[in-house]
């Protein structure tokens, strides 16, 4: 970490103002995605939006968390979603009933989420600057260092926690699926059904 007296905001390098200029493409990006009415246009620019982020972490000599965003969320998440678009046979054009009505509602508790965000970040590394220059802070061994010997026990909670969440996803829908087979089966053998034991019961007087 550098002191704060040799760097200054009105001093920036060539890091600093590109993970600036790439923070106002991630931030148009995502404003795009939460207000475009097109399900599919708010698909891709999530992927500019996620894709920004992953270079801001580069900048950030974080490259094992970038490359985390690209593989899960961009790889994985996008590419799952495309997938769900195109398998429930989503409206290509402008859907109206992708607004909410909701807007003005919405716009304050994002308002307020980040002014809060803000302030805590700004607040807690206010005097805590990244040499950009030195070693990388990020890095996959740095990481995996840090998970594996300070952070192990919460890593393994939050595994356990996603394959409770896992499990309990897969018996709620099976549930539900039992529920809805006999329902099934009742309102298939009302009308057809009773004619059916109606007319056996005629033949065998």
């Amino acid at each position: 970490m550098l002191a704060a007296d040799t760097h200054g905001f009105l001093s920036p390098t060539g890091v600093e103002i590109a993970f600036f200029l790439v923070g106002l493409v991630t931030f148009g990006a995502a404003l795009v995605t939460v207000t475009t009415r097109q399900l599919v246009h708010a698909a891709l620019w999530l992927v500019v939006t996620l894709g920004g982020l992953a270079v801001e972490y580069l900048l950030l000599t974080a490259e094992f968390i970038a490359w985390v965003q690209v593989l899960i969320y961009v790889g994985s998440v996008v590419v799952l979603l495309l997938f769900g678009l195109m398998l429930t046979r989503a409206p290509i054009g402008r859907s109206p009933d992708a607004d909410s009505g909701n807007r003005w509602a919405a716009l304050t508790v994002a308002v307020i989420a980040a002014a809060a965000l803000i302030w805590v970040v700004v607040d807690a590394f206010r005097t805590t600057w990244i040499d950009l220059d030195g070693a990388p802070a990020g890095s996959t061994e740095v990481t995996g260092k840090a998970l594996f010997q300070n952070w192990v026990l919460p890593f393994e909670a939050l595994s356990v926690l996603l394959l409770a969440a896992l499990v309990g996803a897969i018996v709620l829908s099976r549930k539900a699926k039992a529920d809805a087979t006999p329902a099934a089966d009742g309102g298939a053998a009302g009308p057809d059904g009773g004619g059916a034991a109606k007319a056996d019961k005629e033949g065998a007087r």
